[in-house]
Parts: C-alpha cells; structure tokens; sequence
C-alpha cells in the first residue's frame, strides 16, 4: 500500500521508513492542506552534544496565514535562523563519519533560500532520498481529503486510509508533540551509531539528517 504523508522539514527517521514501504516505490504528500503550527513542518529533531535539541524556522505571518495552502507559506528570512540552523547542525554533526560527504550539497539548499516551505522541504526530502538512494518517486496530491476509512490488513492496519490515493494516510500521524509506532510496525526500532549515545544512550526518531550522518551508504539498510 502506498502512504499518504506531510510535508516535513529535515523529516524524521520514521518518515523515511515509512516512504520506503511504500508499494509501487512511489508515495503522496499532501500539498493541498493548509498550513498547521507546532508540527515537522518547519521543524525537526535532532541530537546535540546537550542531548535532544530541536530546531524550526519562521514563516511570514499575516492575516490568514493558517487559512493559505501549504504550497504559498512563504519563508520568514528577516531573522537570522539560517545561520543558527547551520551552526547547530555543524556543532552536532561535525564529528560524525559521513557530515563531510553531505555537508556542502546540504547547505547549499539553504543558501539557496527557497521562498516558500513547500519549496525547502520538497528539495530537502529529495535530497535525502537520492542520497540514501531509496527507490521512491514523489507524488503530490491534486486535492484535499479527509481520511475515509482504516486501513485493513497488514502493517498499517488500524490506522487511517484515504481512499482518494488509495493509501494510508499518515498526516499528522508522525508529529513532534505524539508517540507514534511506525518504526515497530516495520519491523524498524533498532538502534544505529549515534556520535553522543555515550552520553544519553540512543535517542530513536531524530531528524533523517542523524541517520545519514552517521551511517552514510549503510542507511539504506536500516529503512528497507
């Protein structure tokens, strides 16, 4: 079955787990919905010499943001939250095996400064699919649905389904302020290297960018 999922900045593990087991090796995000606070969106986690930390960026607010399609939220570049983003990440990741490899083509994303979310976070994704080298292709829903029904058998059963994209719908299932069990139904919580585990012990469902710069070549492996 495919998925259905949001967009989603610097998204987590189990988001990628999730596309990866999607039928057809291609999955949907949603592109009509309109913009939600507190959430992956602009936003992600990730594992600092402190411990867990999060980063987010702002967006320009005005009357009616909340009411405009995803695809139209501009990015708020008035603050100096690029730079910061930066400067955290090299700080956490800087000593990890693989960093270097990326870092250059990550960052240039971000100096690039793409005008909406929906920009930044669609070539993020695929910056992460192409360099973890999963199989999927990217589909965009043509229109907004709720879910129509549960899944059935098999690992998403349960859970809700859109019959429009005929896939498990999984907005707002993967969110920073709920538990959610993808990685279980996939058979997918195990622990991977991580540089401060020394410190705080493993620390599951962090950013994809924690995976890749620690495992490199080998994160394929963990999420099919």
């Amino acid at each position: 079955m495919q998925v259905l999922l949001d967009t989603a900045y610097f998204p987590p593990v189990q988001y990628f787990a999730a596309l990866s087991a999607s039928s057809r090796q291609c999955f949907f995000l949603e592109a009509c919905e309109n913009y939600q606070k507190q959430s992956y969106r602009n936003r992600c986690h990730f594992y600092s010499a402190s411990g867990l930390q999060s980063l987010s960026f702002p967006v320009v607010h005005g009357n009616g943001t909340v009411s405009l399609p995803i695809t139209e939220i501009r990015i708020d570049y008035s603050r100096p939250w690029l730079q910061q983003h930066k400067r955290a990440i090299v700080s956490a990741y800087g000593t990890s095996a693989f960093f270097e490899y990326y870092r250059d083509e990550l960052f240039d994303i971000l100096d690039s400064r793409p005008e909406t979310l929906w920009e930044m976070n669609l070539a993020i994704i695929r910056f992460f699919i192409d360099k973890i080298g999963i199989p999927v292709k990217i589909g965009q829903t043509s229109e907004f649905t709720l879910p129509s029904g549960l899944c059935g058998d098999g690992v998403w059963a349960g859970l809700p389904f859109s019959v429009r994209y005929g896939a498990c719908d999984l907005r707002n299932v993967i969110h920073p302020k709920r538990q959610d069990d993808i990685l279980r139904r996939l058979g997918k919580e195990k622990p991977y290297f991580q540089v401060f585990s020394c410190k705080y012990g493993f620390i599951p469902n962090l950013s994809i960018m924690d995976l890749l710069f620690n495992e490199g070549p080998d994160s394929i492996s963990y999420l099919v």
